[in-house]
């Protein structure tokens, strides 16, 4: 097992503000955003055109809402980004955020941090910059806007663009970029030969010419969803900024202490090593091997496993993408598309759209339910005691087990026989025990 040094938690900065204010200065920042929002999914836009993307719906919405078009595109942009609106087709649905927005402060912070995390796409780079050295800005901005915190005040454009300089300087030289003027075996931190010609391509470490007009970009962008402020050659982070830079630190020292040490596994092996562990501890581990991982092969990754023929693991995997939320609802809403996967995404998507928990079983169909309760069964025949599938037969929605036993056989569930064999083997009750057994039989050679 891998052994970890913990460090703690970093404290919020001093003098951050509650949580309720945060909220009311979120809900400021996005205030275009949710009347847009609100407009298209009480179904306004024109009919025919995809959401307010087509000329018409933009029209229609700017002289509804009082705005003008080019604020009615960027509302629209920055509602999908937050997560305010769901889009099927030309059909807009409000998303679970929107509906929570006026009640639930956390909701809003957790849709403003969405459209941090995206102020990229928020805000378009220059169409004439190279993609690479946009990827460059965007991966070095963090170290930038950590920078702006530990000053805790303005801090100058130039002392930016230094520390922008030598991110991207370290990106390049973690990717091996060696120059031209270097020996071609020569290892990436070698010294650049000084007797090489004027000519030969400059060393990783020389400024880019693009990098000013490229942190103006991000400066503006983030200052464009409320992060920070510019004034005078000068930026300083908002509350919001502040508050927003101390969550991903907190986050980045929630993976550093993975305690079973399932940060460094496969999907397979970190839900292996939480099956053991009782639900929050377990919620802990996701958090940190999630934490560890771009979002979106973190996803593919969980969804992988969901596919495969451990049921346990095809539950843990589910429970793992709850700790991932919003990212990851475009995944699992295709996920429900598949058969194996349907009930287990259906129940997510419920809760994820803020269905109570305990009614969240309501949103399956009856065949769904049962076909459920077998994988849940087949997961408990692999890893549990048989006392447990005992106990799992009143989580069944037939009230009867020859109801259960009838529509079981009728699912279509690959697991079936085993799960009807264990359960036949577990049960005191010989006269039901034998028409389990008869009912496995049934469905082992396929007859009536």
């Amino acid at each position: 097992m891998t052994t970890r040094r913990t460090r703690p938690a970093p404290r919020p900065p001093e003098g951050t503000p509650a949580p309720a204010e945060l909220a009311r200065q979120a809900r400021a920042v996005l205030a275009d955003a949710v009347r847009v929002a609100r407009w298209a999914a009480a179904g306004h836009a024109a009919a025919g055109t995809a959401p307010l993307t087509g000329r018409a719906s933009l029209e229609q919405a700017a002289a509804a809402l009082e705005l003008t078009t080019l604020q009615v595109r960027a509302g629209w942009d920055r509602a999908r980004l937050a997560g305010l609106v769901e889009v099927h087709g030309h059909t807009v649905r409000p998303g679970w955020r929107l509906r929570a927005w006026d009640r639930d402060d956390m909701a809003v912070l957790r849709g403003w941090v969405a459209l941090f995390d995206a102020w990229s796409l928020a805000h378009p780079a220059p169409g004439a910059a190279a993609p690479a050295a946009v990827a460059e800005v965007v991966e070095a901005v963090p170290q930038v806007l950590s920078l702006l915190q530990l000053s805790a005040g303005p801090v100058a454009v130039p002392a930016l663009l230094d520390l922008l300089q030598q991110r991207v300087a370290e990106l390049r030289e973690e990717r091996c970029e060696v120059p031209l003027a270097r020996s071609e075996t020569a290892p990436c931190a070698a010294v650049p030969d000084a007797t090489a010609p004027d000519t030969a391509v400059p060393d990783a470490t020389v400024p880019d010419a693009t990098l000013p007009s490229l942190l103006d970009w991000a400066m503006e962008g983030l200052r464009a969803v409320g992060a920070l402020t510019l004034d005078q050659g000068q930026a300083t982070l908002t509350p919001l900024g502040n508050w927003a830079v101390w969550v991903k630190l907190e986050q980045i020292c929630v993976a550093a202490q993975s305690p079973a040490g399932n940060i460094e596994q496969s999907a397979e092996d970190m839900l292996r090593g939480c099956a053991r562990l009782t639900p929050g501890p377990a919620r802990n581990e996701y958090r940190a091997w999630l934490a560890a991982r771009p979002v979106s092969s973190a996803v593919a990754e969980l969804l992988a496993v969901a596919r495969g023929e451990d049921a346990l693991l095809r539950g843990l995997a589910f429970e793992a993408l709850r700790a991932v939320g919003a990212p990851a609802e475009p995944d699992v809403r295709a996920a429900a598309d598949e058969s194996s996967l349907r009930p287990y995404a259906l129940l997510w998507l419920a809760e994820y759209e803020g269905v109570d928990p305990d009614d969240a079983a309501d949103v399956l169909t009856r065949e769904e339910a049962t076909w459920l309760w077998v994988d849940t069964a087949a997961a408990v025949t692999d890893h549990g005691e048989p006392q447990l599938l005992l106990r799992h037969l009143d989580s069944a929605v037939q009230n009867t087990v020859p109801a259960l036993l009838e529509e079981v056989r009728a699912g279509g569930h690959p697991r079936t026989v085993q799960v009807l064999v264990a359960l036949a083997a577990a049960h005191p009750d010989p006269a039901l025990a034998k028409a389990v057994r008869r009912a496995a039989f049934q469905v082992h050679t396929g007859g009536a």
